[in-house]
């Protein structure tokens, strides 16, 4: 992974110890020859590798002696993206070559995660266009979108995909999906790492103004016949009320005749 350190196999088959004095060690770029890092008896030579790998490629002397030529590689970048050879001689036997090894380093970064931007109010009957981005991902991508529906892929024809380099080797990508105007549209963008066998995706989903249920028109009409409704029951209901309490208060209070003034004397 890009960052990471990782250690590069070379191994003499046998039980052997060596002299550091007897051996001469060199890994380098098969393609290029570039060297990468080495091991002169005595250190005789300095500043022979290449200045990309400088101060980040180095050998165990310990692991040497028995055998073990492994290169360490720090901070591994996209630019290490190659095969290597892995070359040890003998002094001793006239500088005659005992191992030699061939490593391929791959090299991956993940991808950020898909963000997919819909369409700014279109009008009707104009196309929807949908912008995906993903970032700093390593190798090179394969983009694919999903009409998340029913899970389908859409056809490559309707998307136009930008992947480009950044200042860190890396890759980033802008993909532009566009489709026929609709009512509703639900895609994923997904971004596809073959090498670390990943699929990252990001989903949006644009609802036109026409997909939208809304009954506004309808409901000042139908909450202004339930006020009116609520008022009337609540009257009637006072109403009842008041003729139950004048028909109790008649039964229940007695009445009384005048008879006429009273003298006391």
């Amino acid at each position: 992974m890009v960052g990471s350190d990782v250690k590069l196999s070379c191994v003499y088959p046998g039980t052997d110890r060596f002299d550091l004095d007897d051996l001469f060690v060199y890994w380098q770029v098969s393609e290029s020859n570039a060297v990468v890092t080495y091991y002169l008896p005595g250190n005789s030579s300095t500043g022979l590798e290449d200045s990309h790998y400088k101060n980040r490629a180095h050998l165990s002397l310990d692991s040497m002696q028995q055998g073990d030529f492994s290169l360490h590689l720090r901070n591994v970048t996209p630019q290490d993206e190659q095969k290597f050879n892995c070359l040890v001689f003998r002094k001793s036997l006239e500088l005659g070559r005992i191992l030699e090894a061939v490593v391929t380093l791959h090299v991956a970064a993940n991808y950020s995660m898909p963000v997919v931007s819909t369409p700014s109010r279109p009008s009707a009957e104009q196309e929807l266009t949908f912008t995906c981005v993903s970032t700093d991902g390593y190798p090179r991508p394969s983009v694919h979108w999903i009409n998340k529906t029913d899970n389908s892929q859409l056809d490559k024809a309707l998307h136009n995909d930008t992947v480009s380099l950044n200042q860190r080797g890396l890759y980033d990508v802008v993909s532009v999906l566009r489709v026929p105007w609709a009512p509703s549209v639900n895609v994923g963008c997904c971004i596809e790492n073959a090498l670390l066998h990943q699929n990252l995706t990001g989903t949006e989903t644009f609802i036109g103004p026409e997909a939208m249920v809304t009954d506004s028109p309808v409901r000042p009409q139908q909450e202004g016949s339930a006020a009116v409704v609520s008022t009337l029951a609540i009257l009637l209901v006072m109403v009842i009320v008041a003729v139950a309490t004048g028909c109790l208060c008649r039964t229940r209070c007695p009445r009384r005749s005048y008879t006429g003034a009273r003298f006391v004397q």
